[in-house]
């Protein structure tokens, strides 16, 4: 799918400097397998994360990387079927499931951001400076207002759905409720053009908000945590798998310099971080 963002170039100079001195002090040894294949989200590309982050391991480690960028249930469906080496997801409940099956090896807290509902300005339903979520998706069922969905089974897909359930709604059926079958930056621009509410995270949304006419409505609810993880695809189960490689990515995605780099970026051009570094902490510390 085409990208429908651009990040600024400051961006990716910043992050790629932050690096600079480590990168360049040794020379990768060439991997016995050098292709690796990273199933990952929407988010991660969408932001423009993996812009600056995909090149700095590359050049690290002597691999050459094949992003899949979907949602975090078709990447670990990819993760399940042995068509991925290495998955970089935001579904938590998910992917406990998806190691207790035995479908991964290893699985490492990454960082963090969180998720926004955003709208038209007019905000129709009145739920600007809502800070309960599932208030504000009350409000949005019983106004009939127009409310875009995935309905991808991706990380974002499934916490609207655990919303919806905490709300105590089942919005499926009802005429104003549209499932695009997309990723987040597509199904962005779907809201913006009807006018619609949307669940998003704040990477994306402030990665791209130039090109959307949608504001931040809801925000603030722990219940909008949003945590991802990297994890090695169990090589036991699929022995073509690039474990050595898996591993190196993993590794690459907690250590200390690229944790610096991902807890700068954004921050020249939003005046925040979009995603906040948390290898140094656990599940429990998130309140998972």
């Amino acid at each position: 799918m085409k990208r429908i963002l651009s990040i600024l170039p400051s961006t990716l100079l910043r992050a790629s400097f932050l690096l600079a001195i480590v990168l360049s002090a040794c020379a990768p040894v060439a991997p016995t397998n050098p292709t690796l294949i990273l199933a990952t989200t929407t988010s991660t590309q969408d932001s423009g994360l993996l812009d600056v982050l995909i090149p700095l391991f590359e050049t690290e480690s002597g691999y050459t990387v094949q992003t899949v960028a979907v949602g975090s249930g078709e990447a670990m469906k990819m993760g399940e079927e042995g068509n991925a080496d290495v998955l970089l997801v935001h579904a938590p409940s998910s992917e406990v499931a998806f190691m207790e099956a035995g479908n991964g090896t290893d699985r490492f807290l990454v960082m963090h951001n969180d998720f926004i509902i955003v709208g038209p300005a007019a905000d129709p339903v009145g739920i600007k400076g809502q800070t309960s979520a599932v208030e504000a998706l009350k409000a949005i069922y019983n106004a009939g207002a127009q409310f875009i969905t995935r309905g991808d089974d991706s990380g974002t897909h499934k916490k609207e759905l655990a919303l919806w359930k905490s709300a105590e709604i089942d919005p499926a059926g009802q005429a104003w409720y549209i499932e695009t079958g997309q990723g987040m930056g597509a199904s962005m621009i779907v809201a913006s053009e009807k006018s619609a509410y949307i669940l998003t995270d704040r990477a994306t949304y402030l990665a791209n908000k130039e090109n959307y006419q949608l504001e931040i409505l809801a925000e603030g609810d722990t219940s909008l945590l949003n945590v991802y993880h990297v994890i090695t695809v169990n090589a036991d189960k699929w022995p073509k798998a690039n474990y050595e490689g898996a591993l190196a990515f993993a590794n690459f995605m907690i250590d200390p310099a690229t944790q610096e780099v991902i807890g700068q970026f954004g921050l020249e051009e939003f005046g925040q971080p979009l995603f906040y570094p948390d290898a140094d902490k656990t599940d429990a510390d998130l309140g998972l």
